[in-house]
């Protein structure tokens, strides 16, 4: 065999390049630097807004060992992303289960009721929880629950240590379900229907034909939704926290993305900040990996 002009080969290869280079470039610019430009940060006292940087070492990652409220924020991280993950999952896969294989009447229009919290902005998310949560008589849910006593409902939802993480959980469980419900949907509806017609010819329940056919076909779509959950509510559920409680009360609801706000533009410890920044990125990765091992199961072929 004839072997190819060298021409063809570079110009094949500047082909693929000019493809590459680009995305590449960008990548460097607007991830990569910012990354590497954090990190060296982190070893430095800075206030973020002056010239003096003074070089400490391994002083702010010695301080987050010491600092309670790391803890509290990586025990809300997590909290948040269990309690994301069990109920997102569940209340998805149940409605898009139910709006594909039962023939749900007008199931397109509870697509859109459902799927219309993703539309919303998480400032009017944030502000129409809040008005919900709101402690007085023209909070929804004090006088909802008001209906089923005798005395008015006061709850300060997001003004105790006790229900102030239960009721974040809710409204971004609430604004999370449309999404991975359409992700599902989709997945289900990609699975051959002569798989169902078997399964009914040979007498299995609707039951066994979620556990048996369903599941297994839709486990690729469902892992990636669980690893998208956990990234995002590592890296972005600051902004819910920030809108609802601001951390509070008594810095009971911080996340690490809050508390890493706090303390670099608030506070101007920028060094610090950006440490914490380091230790968000270490657990999201951490997290992500053990996830993905874990979940790892072979390939169930249609």
């Amino acid at each position: 065999m004839t072997a190819k002009p060298i021409s063809y080969r570079l110009r094949r290869a500047m082909f693929i390049l000019g493809f590459i280079l680009p995305t590449f470039i960008l990548f460097c610019f607007l991830t990569a630097y910012p990354l590497l430009k954090g990190l060296y940060i982190s070893f430095f006292k800075w206030s973020g807004y002056s010239g003096n940087m003074k070089f400490i070492g391994i002083d702010n990652y010695k301080r987050l060992f010491q600092d309670e409220i790391i803890r509290t924020a990586i025990f809300n991280d997590y909290f948040l992303v269990i309690g994301k993950v069990v109920l997102i999952l569940i209340i998805a896969t149940f409605l898009a289960v139910a709006l594909t294989r039962l023939n749900i009447k007008r199931s397109s229009l509870f697509r859109v009721i459902l799927f219309f919290p993703n539309l919303i902005s998480v400032v009017v998310i944030g502000v129409l929880w809040r008005y919900i949560y709101n402690p007085s008589d023209i909070g929804f849910l004090n006088a909802f629950l008001s209906l089923f006593t005798n005395e008015a409902v006061t709850t300060v939802w997001l003004g105790q240590t006790n229900t102030a993480m239960w009721s974040i959980l809710a409204p971004a469980v609430w604004a999370g379900i449309g999404f991975y419900m359409i992700l599902l949907m989709a997945a289900i509806m990609n699975i051959p229907e002569s798989l169902y017609e078997a399964s009914n010819i040979d007498g299995a329940s609707r039951w066994h034909q979620f556990k048996h056919i369903t599941i297994p076909l839709i486990w690729e779509q469902m892992k990636v939704s669980i690893i998208h959950i956990v990234i995002t509510t590592l890296n972005g559920s600051f902004i819910i926290i920030w809108l609802m409680t601001e951390g509070g009360p008594d810095n009971s609801t911080q996340v690490m993305g809050s508390y890493l706000y706090q303390i670099g533009f608030k506070q101007y410890h920028m060094g610090y900040a950006s440490a914490i920044g380091v230790l968000i990125l270490v657990l999201t990765l951490t997290t992500s990996l053990i996830l993905n091992r874990l979940m790892k199961r072979d390939a169930v072929q249609m």
